[in-house]
């Protein structure tokens, strides 16, 4: 009998279909304005997502408070809006889709150090290992891209995606320090038309709403939608509530090797010796992080079930 690791399958599906979202980004980028392509996006997205809530009932939007939406909206205008208006503009910039994927890695040591004093899940000492190692694959893969990069690109266009992942992190400890468990659809539903008007407003201002006829275009566009909005965005929070912080973020130092990966395959980008050792570094650290976190140490919590103090759960287990 075949035994199914679902946590392996989800971490897999997890790590494809964030990354994806850097190839679709380049791919859109050759094709229209940054905020055209974010708009058209999320816009018809949006507008799905929230004829489906009014078709399938009130069961996912029940108990949520004012509040709740408030917290919610805050966190779609991080972990979306900030983090990937950065990464759409660093590519447009001419940052390669790889050295974007690499800086978004450094996200797990930047929320492994917080995690502990922000939300009392502290980091082993074979989990910090593991993060540096990741940090390790990281930099090897850095090196390669730069090595191999042939466009001029200027220094601070780098600082872009560093202030997206810092976006990310932002909305990931908000998240974590919610009191009321949010269900999954409502939570993609609020995040996606926070975006969606954020978009739209910043693309009329800049007078490129008018998406363009290409083709090429609404493939892009599509891509998005399903891989990493779908795929990637909705398994972040998922894993996020099934196994915490700590391991989540790890997996984003797969990101930029598989990345790279993506990058060989579809647009023909170098994939060599060095980025493939960054590749083995980068899943040794996630192998290490993954047998650490069952000797994680973490302090009791002094309140109730949905406390600062304690990991965030999935609602069911609440």
């Amino acid at each position: 009998m075949v035994v199914v690791d679902v946590k392996a399958l989800l971490s897999a599906a997890f790590v494809l279909c964030w990354s994806s979202g850097f190839i679709g980004a380049k791919a859109g980028a050759g094709t229209a304005d940054a905020t055209t392509l974010l708009m058209w996006r999320f816009l018809p997205l949006a507008v799905v997502l929230l004829a489906a809530a009014a078709v399938s009932g009130a069961a996912a939007w029940r108990g949520l408070t004012r509040r709740d939406v408030g917290r919610q909206v805050v966190v779609g205008a991080l972990s979306q809006s900030g983090y990937l208006l950065s990464v759409y503009y660093a590519i447009q910039l001419g940052v390669s889709s790889g050295t974007t994927a690499l800086i978004d890695g450094v996200q797990p040591l930047v929320a492994g150090a917080l995690a502990g004093p922000l939300l009392r899940q502290y980091v082993s000492r074979r989990q910090w290992l593991g993060l540096w190692l990741g940090l390790a694959g990281v930099a090897t893969v850095t090196l390669a891209d730069a090595a191999a990069a042939k466009a001029d690109v200027a220094w601070w266009a780098y600082l872009v995606p560093f202030l997206g992942m810092l976006s990310l992190v932002a909305a990931t400890f908000l998240e974590g320090r919610s009191r009321a468990p949010v269900a999954p659809r409502a939570a993609l539903t609020i995040h996606c038309a926070t975006s969606a008007v954020l978009f739209s407003g910043l693309a009329v201002a800049a007078g490129a709403a008018a998406p363009p006829a290409d083709s090429s275009f609404w493939v892009a566009t599509a891509w998005l939608v399903v891989l990493p909005t779908f795929g990637g965005y909705g398994l972040y929070w998922l894993i996020l509530r099934r196994s915490g912080i700590t391991e989540v973020n790890t997996l984003m130092f797969l990101m930029a090797p598989v990345t790279a990966v993506w990058g060989a395959l579809v647009f023909g980008e170098p994939f060599g010796v060095q980025t493939a050792l960054g590749l083995a570094v980068g899943l040794a650290a996630v192998v290490i992080v993954r047998r650490g976190n069952g000797t994680s140490r973490s302090r009791p919590a002094r309140s109730s079930p949905g406390s600062v103090g304690q990991r965030p759960t999935c609602p069911r287990a609440r």
